[in-house]
Order: structure tokens, then sequence, then C-alpha cells
């Protein structure tokens, strides 16, 4: 099951109380203050880290509770403080304050953290309280509050290469083909129902990560069909990797089929409109492929790419034209 958006609640622990006592001895008259302080509350702290891929753990989880720290104790006994509580979500999860729709963080990179809720600091005991004016101090503080928060985890897919096209394309059997990733491929529209991802390796030095975004259709950019929630994910690909079925199923045009996806790009994001693209014309084995390829390039005025993931015909070359786009993408950010 793929997760990429849950709302949960975090609260850090409460601090435990400081405590006020007197030492009380034998022959030890007036022994004076010894209340020890509580212990601080646990704080929840997010982290991304590679090899989570959804956020399915928190999706049933709505409020989340850090421990409390303990009271102190008499003999300047000091409470004990409570562990922090780390949950992990996949690299590319965006923290937003649910009450303002503030972003807190962007948890981009492996490793990268914060602190969701901040757990309470323990009260003080009252030896804190002892003076030259005050020998026998009868008060302590309560340990405060942990923080709480309502909190939006967004999760957008991080990929060097997006794969992007009208349904049926062919861009899950073209990611099984160059990667270990087993999508669900069958021959109607919207198999894909969230985003997969694979590692493409060119050679022992050189490898990405390839996204296959679920197909896309006009008013996407408005929310039609699977719209708003994986065009968001677009926006993380280094690149754009175009797929354009030769005879489409419902008898559309192919060459219209491009241009209303590359609308739908450029109405969603601005940022999108400029993002390095290939072009590439999928199932070559079927009659039209070839001739819809040379109409798709004189239309686009730029290399169109024919290929037939079923077949393995043309990946070679678009391997190294995908990695040759790559490092110019880097060199440029």
């Amino acid at each position: 099951m793929f997760v990429d958006q849950v709302k949960i609640q975090v609260t850090g622990g409460r601090g435990g109380h400081g405590c006020m006592s007197f030492r009380r001895e034998k022959y030890v008259p007036r022994g004076g203050p010894d209340g020890g302080d509580g212990g601080d509350g646990g704080s929840i702290i997010l982290v991304a880290r590679h090899g989570v891929n959804s956020l399915v753990a928190l999706a049933n989880r709505h409020h989340i509770r850090a421990d409390k720290g303990t009271g102190g104790q008499g003999s300047q006994r000091h409470g004990k403080s409570a562990d922090d509580m780390t949950i992990e979500v996949p690299p590319g999860t965006i923290v937003i304050d649910a009450d303002t729709d503030l972003i807190i963080k962007d948890l981009a990179a492996d490793g990268d953290t914060v602190v969701a809720a901040h757990g309470g600091k323990g009260g003080r005991g009252n030896t804190r309280f002892k003076s030259s004016t005050n020998q026998a101090p009868r008060q302590a503080t309560q340990g405060g509050e942990g923080e709480s928060r309502t909190l939006i985890l967004e999760l957008k897919v991080i990929a060097d290469v997006g794969l992007i096209g009208k349904p049926n394309a062919g861009k899950s059997t073209l990611l099984s083909r160059l990667s270990s990733a087993k999508p669900e491929i069958a021959n109607y529209p919207f198999t894909t129902k969230y985003p997969n991802l694979g590692q493409v390796q060119i050679d022992m030095d050189r490898s990405f990560v390839m996204a296959d975004i679920p197909g896309l259709i006009e008013g996407a950019s408005q929310g039609v069909g699977l719209g708003h929630d994986f065009l968001k994910h677009i926006e993380r690909a280094g690149i754009l990797v175009h797929l354009v079925e030769p005879s489409p199923m419902d008898q559309t045009d192919p060459i219209e089929n491009y241009h209303s996806i590359r609308r739908e790009l450029e109405q969603y994001s601005d940022q999108l409109k400029d993002r390095p693209e290939i072009v590439v014309v999928t199932k070559s084995e079927l009659p039209d492929a070839e001739s819809v390829r040379d109409s798709l390039a004189e239309s686009t005025e730029d290399e169109v790419f024919l290929i037939s993931a079923v077949t393995g015909a043309g990946l070679p070359p678009l391997l190294n034209r995908i990695n040759e786009v790559l490092e110019q993408h880097k060199a440029c950010n």
C-alpha cells in the first residue's frame, strides 16, 4: 500500500514534577531541602530514512505521544528524562503545520531531521529555591507540558528521471525493463495507481533513480483524474522522459496527446515548463510507430527516440541520452 499524505497530531512528553522534600536523618536537625528536579519529557523527531518508501506506517496513527519524564525524589534524586521518539519517513517528505499551512521543513535527503514536538521541561525541586533568606523553601514546580501540534506529512517522490505520458503509454513496462522494479502491468488505463521507483544501472559507476508517474489526462492540472495527487511527484524529478503511444486504444491522436500533457505540466507549475525533457515513442513494433516518431520530431523540432520496452529495441541510445541530459542538469544545479 502506498500512502503519500497523512495528517497526524504529535505531542511531546510532559516533564516530571519537581519534588519538595526535606532531609530527615537522626541526629541531623533542620537537615534542609533535598527535593530533586523532574526529568524532561521526550521530544518527537522526524527523520528521513533511505529505504522507507511510503507513509503507510503513519496512516492509522492519528495521535502520537512521547513518553513523560519521571518526577524528582528526596535526597536530591533527579527524575529520569524520557527518551526522544524517532519516526522514520521517506526522503522527500514535506512537514507542514496544519493550522498555518507553513512548511516546517522539507526532509529531502537521507538523514534530514526535524523536531516535530518538543518535550516539556522537568520541574524544579525545592533544593533549587534555597537561599540565604529562604533556608527551608516549601516550593517546587510542576513539569512543563509537551509541545502539541497537528502536522500534514506530504511525500513527493524524489527521482532523477520521471516517466510521464498518457495512461497505457508503456511507462511501467519500460521501468520494469530497465530496473528491478516490478510495477503492475496490464493492457488497460490507470494500471499504475501510485509512483514506482527503480534503480537503473548504466555501468559499474553510473546509475540513476527512475520513477514511473501514473498516467495523466487532460484536466489533470485542475485535479481531474489522478490530477494533483501525482503531478506533485513530477516536481521532484530531475528530468522528464515523455512516453508517447503510437496507436492509442482510444483512437486519439498521439501528437495531440503529447501536447495535451505538455499543457497540463505548464498549467500546473511554471517550473515544469523548462524542465529538461526527452521525448520517446514507445511500442516500435507497431506499424505506425516510425511515422508517429517522424511527425512528433517535426512538431517538437527536437530529437525523438523510438523504442520497444518489450523487445529492447532502441533502449541503449535512450539510456545514453538520459545519462547525458542528467549530467548536464546536475552541472547546472
